[in-house]
């Protein structure tokens, strides 16, 4: 089908006489696809086929792409320059003179007396490493669901600065979902391409965990003396850095003094990646919710979805490159050494007990590593349960941030807008569009008083609402547009629900992957909300085929998965547990996404 504009309110023909039966008005409940799904296996998300990206690409200026990999042999060509010039530099007398002077490690006042490591440091350390193995992996995955990074809102396709995948094609209806990619089972979490609902149950949920661990750790830092190990004290930690970083690259290492102190290359890379790097992750991580960005529009103003996306991914490379730097000094300048001063608190060179220690906390590791990922595709709703019942309590906090509109203007609306989803190809629908939704009827029914269907005319006569927001992918991407329709709030006044309507179900005339009808629950509280609509018309036209013609949901603290297109009922109920597979959307049954996503 065409993605041509739909007729105005004028040229729509008569609507056809009503074939709607009370059976119908009942709902449809009948056309959804009641199996459960509890494994991951070769025929979930309707078979979905692997597809793999290309190598990491960053643009250079307006169309130019750098292959990342050429990284690789001019990294390795710099290292062995660098090392020789660092040699060079050792022999000259002023370079000399200027490592003499300043050797590489700032003792604070104070630190003497607070020499060696606490217990709990080792315990925090092993902590942290533990849990980032599920959220950088699962981080992965969510990224390969959009492999595309930008520095505006708009997520227009060529305007990416970073990408794992080929440029978008040129077919007007390719949807976000067929840009995902796969990632190898070894790397991902899960692996399996556009699965994202599990991976971010791993990432959100397992992140609060960090959270809390974090949290603990700079209640400690503080409370005690550790603090001088972290935090540079001085201005001459930036001298020494410098010296530090020479004494490295010679190769003729500093004096080792870790005991009491860190080098100030070690302080400023621990500074950055405690007291930088973690908070920003979190920030970023809270700057991609649609709840969030849509409330406090003062920051998303400027600190954009996108924005936070690209930082939240250099915070990423920043852990990445912190933990194979940090890892290969461990082990290359003194490891028994390290070991015993991390693991077993003592000032040992000979010793291998910290070493015993260290390998069982990395076999855990491994076998961490090595088992989500089977668990994963086993048991998806245990994922699922244990995510949300570790994120679920800030997802419902968050959905109660109702925003009104106001942020947006016309010229702010985005050049491209994703598609997504997949299309209707029923002959009921093919039906509709071919006569320009003449015989259209938007059934409401359920828990209500007054039952209804409207057509297209009766829904353009009702008070009208418009609003130019943002549009929140799970995938990653975002778009503004203008949308003008009909509030939830007149519908919800026009049908009455009773007092036990706690959830309002959409249908959809498109089919979801597995087959039967594509539906999801949303809160009745939402349904009063200044940004909940069901829209008729996109940027000032009718809305086209590939953005859910005839109507569509709009619900801006919710992700755009909720915002059902294509949309034929809508039916108030107490709960969804009877509903379709019983999760709360089509989503939520088939691929494990959640009925709350505000993040």
């Amino acid at each position: 089908m065409a993605n041509s504009g739909r007729p105005t309110p004028d040229e729509l023909p008569p609507p056809a006489a009503s074939t709607i039966t009370p059976k119908a008005l009942a709902g449809f409940r009948h056309e959804l696809d009641q199996r459960k799904y509890d494994a991951v296996d070769g025929s979930w998300a309707g078979s979905v086929p692997a597809q793999y990206g290309v190598a990491p690409r960053v643009r250079i200026g307006r169309s130019k792409w750098f292959n990342l990999l050429w990284l690789l042999p001019i990294g390795f060509v710099l290292l062995i320059v660098f090392i020789a010039v660092a040699k060079g530099l050792r022999d000259i007398p002023t370079v000399a003179q200027f490592t003499e002077t300043y050797p590489g490690t700032v003792v604070p006042n104070g630190a003497e007396e607070n020499a060696g490591f606490p217990t709990w440091v080792g315990w925090q350390h092993f902590f942290n490493m533990l849990l980032m193995i599920p959220i950088i992996r699962s981080g992965v995955t969510i990224i390969a669901d959009h492999p595309r990074f930008y520095w505006t809102r708009h997520s227009t396709p060529g305007k990416d600065w970073f990408r794992v995948q080929k440029p978008v094609p040129t077919d007007p209806l390719w949807t976000a979902k067929q840009d995902s990619i796969t990632l190898p089972d070894s790397i991902g979490l899960p692996g399996r391409r556009h699965s994202i609902g599990l991976a971010r149950w791993w990432h959100l949920g397992v992140n609060t965990l960090w959270l809390l661990n974090g949290i603990i750790f700079y209640i400690l830092v503080f409370t005690t003396g550790h603090w001088l190990r972290l935090i540079p004290t001085s201005w001459d930690v930036f001298p020494n850095a410098i010296s530090v970083m020479i004494q490295y690259l010679s190769p003729d290492w500093p004096t080792d003094n870790a005991w009491v102190a860190y080098n100030s290359l070690q302080v400023l890379a621990y500074f950055v990646t405690v007291f930088i790097a973690a908070p920003l992750a979190f920030i970023t991580g809270l700057g991609m919710s649609p709840a969030l960005s849509t409330k406090f529009r003062w920051i998303s103003r400027i600190f954009s979805i996108q924005v936070a996306r690209s930082l939240h991914f250099l915070v990423l490379i920043w852990f990445l490159l912190f933990i194979v730097m940090h890892v290969t000094l461990v082990v290359a300048t003194d490891a028994l050494h390290n070991f015993n001063m991390m693991y077993t608190n003592t000032n040992d060179d000979h010793s291998w007990n910290g070493f015993w220690i260290f390998a069982v906390s990395l076999a855990v590791m491994i076998v961490l590593w090595v088992a989500v990922t089977p668990f994963t595709y086993r048991h998806p709703r245990m994922v699922q349960r244990i995510g949300y019942a570790l994120i679920g309590p800030t997802q419902r906090l968050f959905e109660h941030l109702d925003s009104k509109p106001g942020q947006y203007t016309e010229k702010d609306i985005s050049p491209y807008m994703w598609h997504n989803g997949k299309y209707p190809e029923t002959p009921e629908y093919k039906g509709l569009y071919e006569t320009n939704f003449a015989d259209y009827r938007l059934q409401v029914s359920g828990l209500v008083e007054n039952p209804l269907e409207l057509d297209l005319k009766q829904l353009r006569d009702l008070p009208r609402h418009e609003q130019i927001t943002q549009h929140f992918c799970i995938q990653g991407w975002s778009g503004v547009a203008k949308w003008g329709g009909v509030s939830m709030q007149t519908i919800v006044d026009l049908v009455k629900p009773s007092s036990e309507a706690k959830w309002v179900i959409f249908y959809s005339f498109a089919e979801g992957p597995d087959g039967g009808v594509y539906y999801d629950a949303q809160p009745i509280e939402q349904m009063s909300y200044h940004l909940t609509m069901l829209a008729y018309d996109m940027n000032g036209e009718a809305l086209p085929y590939g953005h859910g013609a005839p109507l569509r949901l709009r619900n801006e603290v919710q992700l755009g998965f909720k915002l059902v297109k294509w949309i034929k009922g809508i039916e108030f109920v107490k709960d969804f547990s009877e509903i379709g597979g019983g999760e709360g959307g089509y989503n939520n049954d088939h691929e494990f996404f959640g009925y709350r996503q505000s993040i």
